[in-house]
């Protein structure tokens, strides 16, 4: 059968993408460790964020879903995260992994973040040498270069860093570890990267300060927000 298509002399309509990934991220993270319950709206149904929310979940952080793209998230900061019953899995997510690390760097427990055969093979050692600077005690496989991670938490303190890279997941772990430790953390950026953890966090009350390259951090709490996350502009690169 031969069927013959013509030109259409205009196409109209709306298109919705999904949910932002960077952004649906850190909506959870940073609001499992405010105080107060948040709503998150658009939430992306990427697997990657999937992982972010079981993870969460399992540090004692309450998630409840009705519908499939909305949370809501009951903020820990009374009570802190609780140290997981077994091995934290991040799948195939590196955002998922490398902010946790931050996060977990700063927890008074162990714990143990491993993923899928593809993560493992990624690089954590620039996400692990600042921390250990901190004062974080973190251990990996291949010289403390690769995932499982076995992190022990405890006291850390504020330091001056200079990104090797422009990376936000490598200074949005950093940062999450500085909320929780002693003193200012500084990050000095070689190039701008995304930077979605800077204005979440000052929204949601973070002392947080950036000129031109640099970010500076105070310790301090969080409080939950209700985030509608925007569209991930690169699901519509297709209809652009």
């Amino acid at each position: 059968m031969k069927r013959k298509v013509k030109a259409a002399r205009s196409i109209n309509g709306e298109l919705s993408p999904p949910g932002d990934k960077s952004i649906s991220h850190r909506a959870v993270i940073l609001n499992g460790i405010a105080y107060g319950t948040a709503r998150i709206s658009n939430f992306s149904q990427a697997k990657d964020c999937s992982s972010t929310v079981s993870c969460m979940r399992a540090l004692d952080v309450k998630i409840e879903s009705d519908v499939p793209d909305e949370i809501v998230i009951r903020g820990c900061g009374d009570n802190g995260l609780k140290e997981p019953d077994d091995i934290l899995d991040a799948g195939n997510s590196g955002t998922t992994m490398r902010l946790l690390t931050g996060l977990l760097a700063a927890q008074p427990f162990l714990s143990v973040v491993t993923g899928d055969q593809s993560l493992r093979t990624r690089p954590m050692s620039r996400v692990i040498k600042p921390l250990r600077q901190m004062g974080a005690t973190i251990w990996a496989r291949c010289n403390d270069t690769q995932a499982p991670l076995v992190i022990k938490g405890g006291a850390l303190k504020g330091i001056e860093y200079n990104l090797p890279v422009a990376s936000a997941q490598l200074k949005s772990a950093i940062m999450l570890a500085g909320l929780y430790a002693e003193g200012d953390t500084v990050i000095m950026e070689p190039a701008p990267s995304r930077n979605h953890t800077e204005i979440m966090m000052r929204e949601m009350g973070a002392n947080i300060g950036v000129v031109a390259d640099i970010i500076t951090l105070s310790p301090g709490n969080l409080t939950a927000r209700d985030v509608t996350i925007p569209g991930d502009i690169s699901a519509a690169a297709f209809w652009i």
